[in-house]
């Protein structure tokens, strides 16, 4: 009964621990949400997540048709109406690219990645106006051609346009769609004509963390770099080459390997439909080690710990004979989750790596300091402290291994499993227990 009673403690005290650990949890995702707000308040001076999608030549008319309209008598009669309907051409080959330049912007304690592009964008068209039907029946207006920019404000100076060798004074807006963008006018076209055109606009756009593409040609090449050394592509997968000076990548897109010009003529008719949200190609300048998602990773571990560390306790009961109070327990496991908490603030200030060692080397020292009197040995108090050192190691090994986080995970709790079974393997339990059962006399 009393080990019975000491197993219901220390599973008791495990679970209690749950509670602390928990807050700890939700503090990181709160400073999370700071994060994200230095982001927004980054994003809104400088410049947010860009987008560009572009050049589309948008040529408007208006035509009479004919329509049955039923009048007051019910009486179903035909009549014609003017209908304002447009035409909506994309490039022939499209060739978009230029270095984006990383730097970072600070907000408090936080660091904001943020870029500026080098951007051009090259483009041809060969665009036939239909000439079917009656030409009295048909008003052509003047077209334009538009580029779609996510976010205006990250315009560094006024992109320069070409048209056919000579430069032409761009406007805001992307013409009669209510979307964030710059267009030009061009001549009203005869039914008939081939509006060809090889235009270029270079710009210089600022943005933060990410970049997207939007494939609009019919062949559509893409080439991006940066000194960035950690990017993440979405999208279709590039060919690119990372090294310790940056990244470049390249996409070749055609139309039909691409969705892209649908779900433009398709946001013709919803203008709340954004750039980012269509099929479309881009970089993310990330932080290989991000705090925050490192910190509550290892709290995922927490309880792992705590349960180790009481195991540990609960062996050196029973097989030393030490007893050691419930409150003890407690204090053993808060020492544990303040770790975290620890760890979390410190890397605010400082690379993660040297938080993690601050942190670790705090508490293990601490629990070293007061285990040796707990289990009246400073040997004892000096190998727990060994065992917590390893826990640790190992888990900065889970945290900076991502892509091999399982296959460590699961191998560290097979070695626990197997330690623990080794060690209790002459363990005669009902002896401890104070019940053996009786045995059967043949």
């Amino acid at each position: 009964m009393r080990l019975a009673f000491k197993v219901a403690i220390v599973a008791f005290m495990t679970i209690a621990i749950l509670i602390p650990l928990s807050m700890i949890r939700g503090v990181i995702h709160e400073r999370e949400e700071y994060r994200a707000g230095a982001v927004a308040d980054i994003a809104r001076s400088y410049g947010g997540a860009q987008a560009f999608a572009g050049p589309v030549l948008v040529v408007p008319y208006t035509e009479t048709v004919e329509v049955e309209e039923t009048d007051a008598n019910n009486v179903v009669r035909k009549v014609r109406r003017a209908k304002t309907r447009q035409w909506t051409f994309f490039p022939t080959t499209l060739d978009v690219g230029g270095p984006m330049v990383p730097d970072t912007r600070k907000r408090g304690l936080h660091e904001v990645r943020v870029y500026e592009w080098k951007g051009h964008a090259t483009a041809r068209f060969d665009a036939v106006i239909p000439n079917e039907g009656n030409p009295a029946d048909r008003q052509i207006g003047r077209p334009w051609l538009s580029y779609g920019i996510a976010d205006v404000r990250g315009l560094r100076a006024a992109p320069v346009l070409r048209i056919n060798g000579r430069d032409v004074a761009l406007q805001e807006g992307m013409g009669s769609r209510e979307a964030p963008g710059l267009h030009v006018r061009l001549d009203a076209p005869v039914p008939g004509q081939t509006i060809a055109l090889d235009t270029q606009l270079d710009m210089l756009l600022g943005g933060t963390e990410s970049l997207v593409l939007v494939p609009l040609g019919k062949n559509n090449r893409f080439e991006l770099e940066s000194t960035w050394r950690h990017p993440s592509f979405a999208g279709t997968s590039p060919r690119h080459d990372t090294s310790a000076d940056g990244f470049t990548a390249s996409w070749d897109i055609a139309s039909v390997a691409s969705n892209a010009q649908r779900n433009y003529v398709e946001g013709l008719a919803s203008p709340e439909m954004g750039l980012a949200n269509m099929d479309a190609v881009g970089v993310s300048l990330i932080d290989p080690v991000d705090i925050y998602t490192q910190a509550d990773r290892a709290t995922k571990y927490g309880l792992l710990f705590v349960l180790l560390t009481f195991v540990g306790f609960f062996f050196f009961e029973l097989i030393k004979q030490l007893p050691i109070h419930p409150i003890q327990y407690g204090l053993v496991g808060l020492a544990l989750a303040i770790f975290f908490l620890l760890l979390v603030s410190l890397s605010e200030h400082v690379k993660f790596v040297y938080a993690y060692l601050a942190a670790s080397v705090a508490c293990i020292g601490l629990l070293g300091f007061y285990l040796s009197a707990v289990l009246r040995s400073l040997a004892r108090g000096l190998g727990f402290a060994a065992m917590l050192t390893t826990l640790y190691a190992a888990l900065y090994g889970l945290l900076v291994s991502e892509d091999n986080a399982l296959v460590l995970g699961a191998g560290l709790l097979f070695l626990v499993l197997a330690t623990v079974m080794v060690v209790t393997r002459r363990i005669d339990w009902y002896q401890v227990a104070g019940a053996r059962p009786a045995v059967r006399q043949a």
